[in-house]
């Protein structure tokens, strides 16, 4: 499925580019991979004793797997609420700067910071790379309702896989359980290097895979945040470097 052209008639109204971003969840693999990922979140949910209607508050209001994940782990290991809610949420500051880099791709002169609410709500990994794919392709006065309609088709798409995982729980083994939680992780990694277009992006994929074993003998616990912000700073020097030189 190909989008209209920009100039096209059917981006007149913001119903037809909420559905075109309906519709545009059948053209990332990434949907299959969530779908996948949430079958485990549904069935891990299961396992520790929390109601299916839980489990779908979870999907709706947190909107992001491993937050999703240390949310069930945390409460279901005896953790009070508020220290689950903390652990959610500094696990939730990876998203600021996704939400931070997509959303300035949305405004017009005219837009309302409240039109902007949901859409952040919805950006996760999966938003986050998708919108630098699709949105290019989309009139800018329609990339709100274009993101609203993408986002809640694979929000749509999850609440499925969380109900069919909570009632199949019962014959997914843990193994497969983990095996199936680990593609989450996997698809952002060949995503990142699929929209890696720019020499700088290429240098800090490479400089964050080939930095995190170092990182994690630190043993430090931000082993990850360790290795990003290192790569991605020199993968910023690069691009200054290549800037000034052109």
């Amino acid at each position: 499925m190909a989008l209209p052209p920009l100039d096209s008639p059917q981006w007149n109204s913001p119903w037809l580019a909420f559905g075109w971003g309906l519709r545009s969840i059948t053209q990332t693999i990434l949907t299959i991979v969530l779908f996948v990922t949430y079958l485990g979140i549904g069935a891990l949910a299961h396992d520790t004793h929390f109601s299916l209607l839980w489990a779908l508050c979870s999907t709706l209001f947190v909107w992001a797997g491993p937050a999703q994940i240390i949310l069930i782990t945390t409460l279901g290991s005896g953790a009070t609420i508020i220290q689950s809610a903390i652990a959610v949420t500094v696990s939730a500051i990876r998203l600021f700067p996704m939400v931070v880099s997509v959303l300035p791709l949305m405004r017009t002169p005219t837009t309302k910071r409240r039109e902007l609410v949901f859409a952040a709500h919805l950006t996760a990994v999966t938003l986050w790379v998708e919108c630098h794919r699709f949105l290019p392709l989309v009139p800018r006065e329609r990339r709100i309702a274009f993101v609203h309609g993408l986002g809640c088709g694979l929000v749509s798409v999850c609440l499925v896989a969380n109900t069919v995982g909570y009632f199949l729980a019962a014959n997914l083994t843990q193994t497969l359980g983990a095996a199936i939680l680990l593609l989450t992780p996997l698809s952002f990694l060949f995503s990142t290097a699929r929209n890696s277009r720019e020499v700088a992006d290429v240098v800090a994929l490479v400089l964050g895979i080939f930095l995190y074993p170092l990182a994690a003998k630190m043993s430090s616990g931000v082993d990850i945040l360790v290795s990003g912000v290192v790569a991605g700073t020199i993968a910023y020097g690069v691009h200054w470097w290549r800037e000034v030189r052109a």
